[in-house]
């Protein structure tokens, strides 16, 4: 536990920021999670395709994610779907 009135200040922030960190990962694995289930199912739009992007480049911009992991699950999300459609 810290002693230091800056370290609590510091456990404070760090607390709130995790909580506010963990429901935009939520989101996002919904959102990909709910694309994928879409493509396995041949309902998948490209509107839902534009929504995952849209949250994982805000999830990367905010720094929860790293910005070449959100290019990497863009891209995949995308092979996946347009293969899907092919077939």
């Amino acid at each position: 536990m810290a002693n230091i009135k800056s370290a609590k200040k510091r456990n404070r922030q760090n607390i709130v920021r995790r909580a506010r960190n963990k429901i935009v990962r939520t989101h996002l694995r919904n959102a990909v999670k709910g694309l994928l289930e879409a493509v396995e199912s041949n309902k998948a739009t490209e509107e839902n395709l534009r929504k995952a992007h849209s949250i994982l480049a805000k999830a990367a911009s905010r720094g929860i994610i790293h910005k070449n992991t959100a290019s990497r699950k863009a891209s995949r999300l995308a092979r996946r779907l347009h293969q899907a459609a092919s077939a």
